[in-house]
């Protein structure tokens, strides 16, 4: 991966990096908050990279959690990267090892630029994915590590600081929303979200709405499909 690709990458990714250093900030505040210094929020952030799971995470070594506890309310919580990955399988494909990183990178933040991003003329389109997946995660890291250090010179109340996880998420859904030609996917996935969360409840909701959500878009996908065709050859304006 040479300069020119970094360069590519960096401009496409500049939302996460001022989004991840403030909730991976938020992160390294909360884990430091119950007695695990800098070392433990760098390795965590390498490691297991995963927002929702690490901020979930803090609660559960406070709680001191069973460990068969922490891997299924870990499944629970990131069960949506099995959809996020199933719809990535044709752009890593003939990526080589990469391929195996960028499952793992596979953040919410990180889907969303992959989804619509395109590498710019003369940057390999594989090494442009991989640039941008490795750029979010160094601002994750960053950001954690941030957090400990200033949580352990200075001390913060840390209440409420988790809801930025959801603020920058709301701020790439609607970037996306103006982007997109299509609303029909994200309409969609508010109504079973919503559906789900009628029937069974916020605290059982996650699996019933993702297999809604799949299942529509199964069915519907001939006329996504037909509609990203036609937006593809419609000239610029």
């Amino acid at each position: 991966m040479n300069q020119k690709t970094l360069a590519a990458a960096f401009p496409v990714t500049v939302p996460v990096l001022m989004g991840y250093l403030a909730i991976g900030m938020a992160f390294g505040l909360m884990l430091q908050s119950i007695g695990y210094g800098v070392g433990w929020a760098a390795l965590m952030s390498l490691a297991i990279y995963a927002g929702s799971g690490q901020y979930l995470g803090v609660s559960l070594l406070a709680a001191g959690a069973p460990l068969a506890q922490t891997a299924f309310l870990t499944l629970m919580v990131n069960f949506r990267h099995l959809v996020y990955g199933l719809s990535m399988l044709e752009k890593f494909r003939g990526m080589g090892f990469r391929k195996f990183y960028m499952i793992f990178s596979l953040t919410d933040e990180t889907y969303a630029l992959l989804s619509s991003a395109k590498a710019p003329e003369g940057v390999e389109e594989h090494d442009f994915f991989f640039a941008v997946a490795l750029l979010d995660q160094s601002y994750w890291v960053l950001g954690s590590v941030l957090g400990s250090l200033l949580g352990s010179a200075l001390g913060f109340d840390t209440t409420g600081v988790d809801f930025a996880m959801t603020a920058l998420f709301l701020v790439i859904a609607v970037g996306q929303w103006k982007a997109a030609g299509s609303h029909l996917p994200a309409l969609l996935g508010g109504a079973a979200t919503l559906a789900s969360l009628l029937l069974v409840g916020a605290e059982d909701m996650l699996l019933p709405a993702l297999g809604m959500i799949v299942v529509a878009l199964a069915l519907l996908r001939p006329r996504l499909d037909e509609e990203q065709h036609r937006e593809e050859e419609s000239p610029c304006p």
